[in-house]
């Protein structure tokens, strides 16, 4: 398959056609094509580059559509740009409020640090070693994140830790209507 995706790109940049391809396989619609077009429901989501896709979501069902594995989602509320998740608060580039709110992070946006440096806390849920990186699932509160590390990171079951991220990689959503909220 992956074989095929190579061969049908190079045969549509060798014969410089434009090629209509429809797929339910994200891999697929983000190596193949020049411009992606995300539908739900029969509703464009969003239409644009594969990269602006991935690192510019438009809405809450796109940011969960692309990536593997799948941004990290916590519900929270976001009060004039801080975004409460429990007892915890996250300032954010986001200067509004919303009753129910989304941050989203992605797995590789994500890093282990000591419980006190984290923005997050969380509890060490499991570990999986895929070769070139080890997958961190952390819970924090009833919410799972998935955090991409490195593949010689250790630590036990039920550890605690923190988490980080950078705040140009934390995407906030509207909880109803899935909308990306904005500067």
């Amino acid at each position: 398959r992956g074989h095929m995706r190579a061969e049908l790109k190079h045969m549509q940049h060798q014969l410089g056609i434009t090629t209509v391809y429809v797929t339910h396989d994200q891999v697929e619609a983000m190596t193949l094509a020049h411009r992606v077009a995300l539908m739900d429901g029969g509703r464009l989501q969003q239409l644009d580059a594969p990269k602006t896709i991935y690192n510019d979501p438009a809405t809450l069902f796109v940011a969960q559509f692309i990536g593997s594995p799948p941004m990290n989602i916590l519900a929270g509320a976001l009060d004039q740009g801080t975004f409460m998740l429990g007892d915890t608060r996250i300032p954010t580039r986001v200067r509004a409020s919303a009753p129910q709110a989304m941050l989203g992070v992605r797995p590789e946006d994500c890093h282990i640090t000591a419980p006190a440096d984290g923005r997050i806390a969380a509890t060490l849920y499991a570990t999986e070693l895929i070769g070139d990186h080890t997958l961190v699932t952390a819970k924090v509160g009833n919410d799972s994140v998935i955090i991409k590390s490195n593949k010689d990171f250790e630590a036990a079951v039920g550890t605690p830790v923190g988490i980080t991220f950078s705040d140009d990689r934390a995407f906030l959503f509207d909880a109803t209507t899935g909308v990306r909220l904005r500067g």
